[in-house]
């Protein structure tokens, strides 16, 4: 046993470095189309983790996180550009950041004291007060047509195409540099994310999410620890949206609606509540499907190109059909979303492998019991 363990850890760390390999290597092999699917994928896996130690682990419904993520956006574009502050893009970023915990930490009383259906409903006030905030408060947010996002630039390189960079012999546009933004973003989140979950904070969420009152005699201060996990997950949301904007290179109010709310739901559902790379996987799905349903319209069934007025179903409306149909089979196949589905299918596998040989095959002769140890003779 104690050789095994180091092995898989190897075997671990070494599917690990190749993955990172692989993710380094795709701006070199893709094209600009694919680039954008995983920046928004990578900033949308990054919002789904913090919901996902909010509602999966803490166990607190929350309609909201589309206000933090605008708080995150909104926070970026007015503290980088003008009118606003003007201040360095790298700072922004932080201040952004920090901006959106700030606004959880404000909601966090409510959270530490409102839980279920109710804490819900109070999460879905913030994201109708936030959207008439940033259609009415236009010298901040531009208004209805939102504003534009200046690049961010770190020591003098910027993640724009303002400067030219090749390498290779490939070059280097918005697209491939911000990809590689987004992997250190990510890799971050994912990293404190699973340090929160294997420490005592997420056994203290655990025991929170499964029962207030035995968490309480535990010792687990309630209050604090459900206000600490939205102020927490609202920073994730906060840097989510950092990522957005910088990949959509323009805000505008009515993306931060209740829809993005929604759809952040369904990506901790259909990847699995309480897991980083569920909500990983469920980010990415949800992403990327209507993107893909969106380019290849033309060739699906029933599904009409963007911009036609034939009565059929657009990419977008089918894709919300399919990610909603998939929220009906995980609840009713597998609650435990796409990540406890792959758990499973690895464990069935690796058993399957350890099974004993089949009866055809003889076993080794045991050597009879005389020839172990010889009977003593009777006094």
């Amino acid at each position: 046993m104690s050789e095994r363990l180091p092995r898989a850890r190897a075997i671990r760390l070494g599917r690990t470095l190749a993955a990172v390999a692989v993710l380094c290597a795709l701006p070199f092999y893709l094209d600009a189309f694919w680039l954008r699917i995983g920046l928004f994928s990578m900033a949308a896996a990054v919002g789904a983790v913090g919901l996902g130690l909010l509602s999966g682990t803490a166990g607190q419904l929350s309609l909201g996180h589309a206000f933090f993520l605008a708080v995150g956006a909104y926070g970026y574009v007015w503290l980088a550009g003008e009118p606003g502050p003007g201040l360095p893009t790298a700072v922004a970023a932080v201040l952004a950041v920090l901006l959106a915990g700030a606004a959880g930490g404000l909601f966090s009383p409510v959270a530490g004291r409102v839980r279920g259906i109710y804490l819900g409903v109070a999460t879905l006030a913030l994201v109708f007060l936030g959207h008439h905030v940033l259609l009415t408060a236009d010298s901040v947010t531009g208004g209805f047509n939102g504003r534009s996002v200046p690049p961010l630039e770190l020591g003098g390189f910027s993640f724009s195409t303002e400067s030219e960079l090749t390498l290779l012999g490939v070059p280097f546009g918005a697209e491939e540099r911000l990809w590689y933004l987004g992997l250190a973003l990510f890799a971050v989140t994912w990293f404190t994310a699973r340090g929160i979950l294997r420490g005592r904070p997420g056994r203290a969420l655990v025991a929170l999410r499964d029962s207030e009152t035995a968490a309480a005699v535990m010792g687990v201060n309630v209050s604090r620890y459900r206000s600490a996990a939205f102020v927490v997950s609202s920073m994730y949301a906060g840097l989510a949206g950092v990522l957005i904007a910088l990949s959509f290179r323009r805000v505008v109010p009515d993306y931060f609606g209740l829809v993005l709310s929604v759809d952040y739901l369904a990506m901790i559902v259909i990847g699995g509540l309480g897991s980083v790379a569920g909500a990983t996987a469920g980010a990415v799905f949800v992403t990327a499907l209507p993107l893909l349903m969106t380019r290849y319209a033309d060739q699906l069934p029933l599904v009409a190109a963007p911009g036609t007025t034939d009565g059929t179903v657009g990419p977008t409306e089918a894709a919300r059909y399919l990610y909603g149909a998939a929220i009906v089979l995980i609840l009713l196949f597998a609650p435990d979303g796409l990540h406890g589905l792959a758990r499973r299918l690895r464990a069935r596998l690796r058993s399957h492998r350890a099974a004993p040989p089949p009866s055809g095959t003889t076993a080794p002769s045991q050597p009879p019991t005389s020839a172990v140890r010889a009977k003593e003779p009777t006094p």
